[in-house]
């Protein structure tokens, strides 16, 4: 039997009444227990889905289920499903710590459990800070509390809006050990990132989003595969002024004053051609030193099929 879908967007559109078309035409299944990068330039419209998905902002056409609630006519059940870490901070500056993820946590009827409580600020690193007022703390402490408000209620269902946007290294590596965490307790987790390696490291699956449209949604081991290219970098033991004739079969450049040869091909392909230039250029008497592959980033693959696309 097919699990329900922790989010479920059907024909989703977003027009403001400027007439700017934020939205358009999305669908998207977001699997229980993954974690699903969204990414995209500045404008995309991840931040319109998100907070479509969240309920904050109205849809101009089409549904989202959450974990099979419609977030329109059942959206108290749907909206307690989810915990949301939004950009920005937003927070009572002179409450405590304690006090407005206790707060929060009312907010969804959920009782007080100060056990759970303390487990949450320990893991954030918040416990010694728990007393203190929020106008008090440092920038990353206050990234840490708006994590925390959005686990107070322990939702199924976690978003990350460019959640280390700003902060320090040691937020960053304090989160995604939370996240992951959270991810092997079944927690599905959606986050979109500038920090794109974050997302290489991070995401199960993969969905680029442009101009308001959702252009593709990959796992990210067969992105990678799709639109990744691999390089080959021979190094030679006499460098060359340039690249021979009989060598125009292959995508060759000359690197490093002459003495590296990269070599660019697609791993997908039946036959990659390195065997068949290892060959020429033994025969041409060519010396090979040291040979190296590398593989395209994510990063690269990004910025490629953007701009391809937009």
């Amino acid at each position: 039997m097919t699990p329900t879908p922790a989010i479920a967007v059907s024909n989703l559109s977003k027009t403001y009444a400027s007439g700017f078309n934020a939205l358009a035409d999305i669908n998207l299944e977001i699997r229980p227990g993954e974690i699903f990068a969204l990414l995209g330039p500045n404008g995309a419209g991840k931040t319109t889905l998100i907070s479509i998905i969240c309920g904050i902002v109205n849809a101009s056409t089409g549904t989202v289920l959450v974990d099979g609630y419609d977030n329109v006519t059942q959206w108290r059940i749907a909206r307690g499903r989810i915990g949301l870490v939004p950009q920005e901070i937003t927070t009572d500056r002179f409450e405590t710590v304690t006090a407005t993820i206790s707060l929060t946590r009312g907010l969804f009827n959920q009782p007080p459990d100060p056990a759970g409580l303390e487990t949450l600020l320990r893991d954030l690193s918040l416990w010694d800070k728990r007393n203190n007022k929020i106008i008090t703390l440092s920038g990353g402490m206050k990234r840490r509390v708006m994590i925390a408000k959005a686990l107070s209620h322990n939702p199924r269902i976690l978003f990350l809006d460019e959640p280390t946007a700003g902060v320090d290294v040691e937020l960053r590596r304090d989160m995604w050990a939370l996240v992951r965490r959270l991810r092997d307790n079944g927690v599905t987790i959606v986050l979109t990132t500038h920090y794109i390696d974050e997302a290489e490291q991070m995401a199960d699956r993969i969905g680029v989003i442009t101009n308001g449209r959702l252009m593709m949604v990959e796992d990210k081991q067969t992105l990678m595969r799709k639109l990744g290219t691999s390089h080959l970098a021979i190094e030679l033991v006499q460098p060359l002024a340039a690249i021979p004739d009989v060598l125009a079969d292959w995508k060759l450049a000359l690197a490093a004053n002459g003495s590296t040869l990269t070599y660019t091909y697609d791993v997908q392909a039946e036959e990659t051609g390195i065997g068949p230039l290892l060959r020429q250029l033994d025969r041409m008497g060519v010396q090979i030193k040291n040979l190296n592959t590398s593989h395209s980033s994510l990063e690269e693959i990004f910025v490629n099929l953007v701009h391809a696309r937009s």
